[in-house]
């Protein structure tokens, strides 16, 4: 992170004997991936914009342990899953807020069954009540009038049935938006649940992310959007083996709405 976004952790506020607002819940890719990190530095500016008072764990945060219950591990799950509760129990965190639907659906709907109650929202679920709030303006900038689809994340869309938060502020952008013919609750996964993110496919006729990234050119987008880290990896992916990457760019709605403020 610059020097410009500064990002307080728990500890700090835990020391001056403070709450903040939320915790923000930053997760693997959005600490670990080089492009995920720019996701994290778009909301960060936005939380800042917003004035919203927030903090991190920092190198207490651990992964919540949502690829090793996908893919079969259940013990690993609840040992990575149980630390984590312990130190958000810890700091006593009311409200966390994160950029990755997996983080997301395991905190809000797994964490409560071993003792991690929280009141978890996804970025575009809280971009959404700034905006409603007057916290945050949301202008068209250089998206206004552009051709835009949206790819619903699986653990956002499907699993909690979110679809509208993401599309708002997109409209919000005053972008021309152009739904895929399978999309809402009849969207097709990216291809990286599951954790098949950190595995080879297996053998088929078709890898899936070149599946969903056909649907989403068929849209003759400029933009595809995303609301999840992985499947701003796929998609990215995707459009890089149908050769588009000169006309079809893959952005996180808080990359655009930050995007849109500098202009």
């Amino acid at each position: 992170m610059s020097d410009s976004l500064h990002v307080p952790t728990m500890a700090e506020y835990a020391a001056e004997g403070k709450q903040p607002e939320v915790l923000f819940w930053v997760g693997c890719a959005g600490s670990f991936d080089d492009r995920a990190k720019k996701i994290t530095k778009a909301f960060v500016k936005l939380l800042h914009n917003a004035g919203v008072d927030f903090a991190v764990l920092g190198t207490e945060e651990s992964c919540t342990g949502d690829p090793a219950k996908r893919a079969g591990n259940e013990f690993l799950f609840q040992m990575q899953a149980m630390m984590n509760i312990q130190v958000l129990n810890g700091y006593e965190i009311k409200k966390v807020v994160t950029a990755c639907p997996h983080c997301f659906n395991t905190i809000k709907n797994e964490y409560p069954g071993l003792g991690g109650n929280y009141d978890v929202v996804h970025h575009t679920q809280f971009l959404k009540s700034l905006l409603n709030e007057g916290r945050l303006k949301v202008e068209g900038g250089s998206y206004k009038g552009k051709k835009i689809t949206f790819h619903d994340p699986c653990y956002l869309g499907r699993a909690n049935n979110e679809y509208e938060a993401p599309r708002e502020l997109l409209q919000k952008l005053e972008v021309e938006l152009v739904e895929m013919r399978r999309c809402k609750s009849r969207g097709l996964c990216c291809g990286a649940g599951g954790a098949q993110m950190f595995k080879e496919p297996e053998k088929g006729d078709k890898d899936v992310n070149i599946e969903r990234t056909e649907e989403a050119l068929e849209t003759q987008p400029e933009v595809i959007a995303a609301g999840c880290p992985f499947c701003n990896t796929m998609l990215t992916d995707g459009v890089k083996a149908s050769e588009k990457e000169g006309s079809v760019q893959v952005m996180d709605v808080a990359e655009m709405i930050a995007n849109a403020k500098d202009l």
